[in-house]
């Protein structure tokens, strides 16, 4: 059976969210989608939930955590290049959003990221097909890799 899996955010402004992902090449289903929810489409199995605080703050008992200053969650999704990396990055932040960091080229693996409209971490990663095809990188090097 094949799994999917359903990333729950919350966000500030769906509105504002939504066009915002949408600028990053993003679509949504509007069979899930209201004024206090959307679901954003990633792949075939991966979505992202976008839900408004009131909404997200019906499945936790927790507070929610701001974060630009915490971080709850970091969102990693693979690319099919490093230009395609750069590409993505330069769309959020052109769309609104900020990068964190300097590109993080480690040979076998380039990535680069940045934080949607409400603080959220989005690392978009790509991997040398060779390294994955030979069985590297190992665990480890992935580990060292993302420290």
């Amino acid at each position: 059976m094949s799994k999917q899996i359903f990333v729950n955010l919350p966000v500030k402004d769906l509105n504002q969210s939504v066009e915002f992902f949408t600028k990053l090449g993003f679509s949504f289903n509007s069979q899930f989608t209201d004024e206090t929810a959307t679901c954003m489409i990633v792949s075939d199995n991966i979505f992202v939930m976008l839900l408004t605080h009131d909404k997200f703050k019906s499945f936790t008992p927790n507070a929610i955590c701001d974060a630009t200053k915490s971080t709850e969650v970091l969102v990693s999704l693979s690319s099919e290049s490093r230009t395609a990396v750069d590409e993505m990055v330069s769309n959020a932040i052109a769309a609104g959003g900020n990068t964190y960091n300097e590109p993080q080229d480690h040979g076998f693996m380039y990535a680069h990221g940045f934080q949607d409209l409400d603080g959220h971490i989005w690392e978009i990663v790509y991997m040398e097909p060779s390294a994955i095809q030979s069985g590297e990188p190992s665990t480890e090097q992935y580990a060292n890799a993302s420290r």
